[in-house]
């Protein structure tokens, strides 16, 4: 098997992270734009309204909202076959729950789109992309709330009825497994636990409003054009065994079941032996609607996507230090480099996550997240030298190639995090940059926004035009 002729090569991005003008055209407030940026290594302040005199990094991001002309024609001079973007409910709907949608942010992706397809970029749209209303929060506590499925599949009709005939793939939440492995329920869905709270039903609830939500798009889109095709994405933890101590292959496997509790659910249109003894080991409880298991049952996906940044190992022993991740963490692995961030770097991990998902759920995949985060700096000339990251990308490139040649995974395709320079969705920093295209501008939102090709751009345009045979 060699990759598909038609292998969507690209790069992503997320609209609270890129997009900006976060007031302008009758936008109304996310989660983010209440999130203030932090210091390196600090968390970032949540308030539900906007401070004076402090610093929002989603109020601007990198600017896409106004250069997005610019943008998608250097992902075309890239060679990019896809783009995947996201789209800012708020822009659409500006408290959540109005009654007509807001013309002014239908055109405006209206135009996006548009401007890909003139390229021959095939869009790849993620519906909820940790872009909540704000007022959502506010007048229905988020996704605890049931309210929530109906308003969510107005939005998402709404959205495939006005794009049915410029976007064919779609990501209903993104990294939707991230409600039970991270700290910060507040980016998947709006909520911030209360003092006298159950989290862990509150999560549970919240997860399955958020299943129910996906399978009931899926069921509308596919009336609206039978020829979209449906993702689920998750983050894909990849975890090894400490050791082959028996009760340590427990505790890997016990790492991975928050994600394939949601794949489960998402390709089975199930709640499986997996997600039910999660749930039993957590004392939890769910409470369900009459025809939740039909919904589920017929609103399955076409595709699974994910994202993979590291791996960690796992195990019973005390003596296993922590290593930080992408909204997750593992255990350090000895053979195994980091980056500046903490994050462990693993390509034959991509290869093994791909395998893993595939021989679990034999539907296609999509690496839509896979990148390295760095300090880049800038030389004498302007320009930047980024091996390190032409290095990263080229070693999982390949054992994502491995994966398909040698092991024979069906893949659909592989989109870098992020082609440019976008605001770090865990502190709002710029420094931590992960673009073929740098964007001018620092962590206290000064710069001019220029956009200039790194050493690494010429690099990727290189392996897109030969489908990857460049780096064999």
């Amino acid at each position: 098997m060699k990759l598909r002729n038609n292998f969507l090569w690209g790069g992503a991005t997320a609209a609270n992270q890129y997009e900006g003008g976060y007031l302008e055209d009758g936008k109304g407030l996310t989660i983010n734009d209440v999130e203030m940026g932090a210091e390196h290594g600090k968390k970032r302040e949540i308030h539900d309204f906007i401070q004076a005199d402090s610093y929002y990094p989603s109020h601007e991001g990198t600017d896409f909202y106004h250069r997005y002309k610019e943008d998608i024609a250097l992902f075309a001079e890239m060679g990019f076959k896809s783009f995947r973007l996201s789209i800012s409910w708020a822009r659409i709907f500006p408290n959540g729950d109005d009654v007509t949608p807001n013309e002014a942010g239908l055109q405006f992706y209206d135009h996006v789109f548009d401007e890909c397809l003139k390229y021959g970029i095939e869009p790849v749209v993620t519906l909820h992309h940790f872009e909540l209303p704000l007022n959502l929060v506010k007048k229905y506590g988020a996704w605890r709330n049931r309210k929530l499925v109906e308003l969510s599949v107005r939005y998402a009709q709404t959205i495939m009825d006005r794009y049915k005939n410029k976007v064919k793939y779609w990501m209903t939440f993104n990294e939707i497994n991230a409600l039970f492995i991270s700290s910060a329920p507040w980016h998947m869905a709006g909520i911030l636990y209360q003092e006298n709270e159950d989290k862990v039903n509150t999560m549970l609830q919240a997860a399955h409003h958020q299943l129910v939500a996906s399978a009931l798009t899926i069921i509308e889109g596919k009336k609206i054009n039978p020829d979209f095709q449906f993702g689920c994405m998750l983050l894909y933890p990849c975890t090894y065994a400490a050791t082959c101590k028996p009760e340590d292959q427990i505790a890997a496997r016990n790492k991975l079941l928050p994600t394939y509790y949601f794949g489960d659910v998402h390709v089975k249109g199930k709640y499986t032996n997996t997600c039910l003894s999660y749930i039993e080991s957590l004392g939890g409880k769910i409470e369900f609607e009459l025809g939740d298991d039909a919904i589920l049952a017929e609103g399955v996906v076409d595709y699974v996507a994910f994202s993979y940044y590291f791996s960690g190992i796992e195990g019973v022993g005390e003596n296993i230090e922590v290593a930080e991740g992408n909204l997750s963490s593992g255990g350090k692995n000895p053979y195994l480099d980091m980056t500046e961030w903490g994050w462990q770097i693993d390509p034959i991990g991509l290869r093994n996550s791909l395998n893993s998902l595939y021989d679990r759920y034999q539907i296609p995949l999509f690496i839509v997240e896979n990148g390295i985060g760095a300090i880049d700096e800038l030389t004498e000339d302007g320009t930047i030298e980024d091996n390190y990251r032409i290095d990263y990308l080229e070693k999982h490139i390949s054992a994502m190639i491995d994966a398909v040649e040698k092991d024979q995974v069906d893949l659909l395709g592989y989109q870098v995090w992020g082609p440019i320079d976008i605001v770090s969705a865990g502190t709002g920093e710029m420094r931590k940059r992960y673009g073929f295209i740098y964007v001018d501008k620092d962590d206290l939102g000064r710069g001019t926004l220029n956009r200039s090709k790194k050493k690494s751009f010429d690099w990727y345009k290189h392996v897109i035009e030969t489908n990857g045979e460049s780096i064999r």
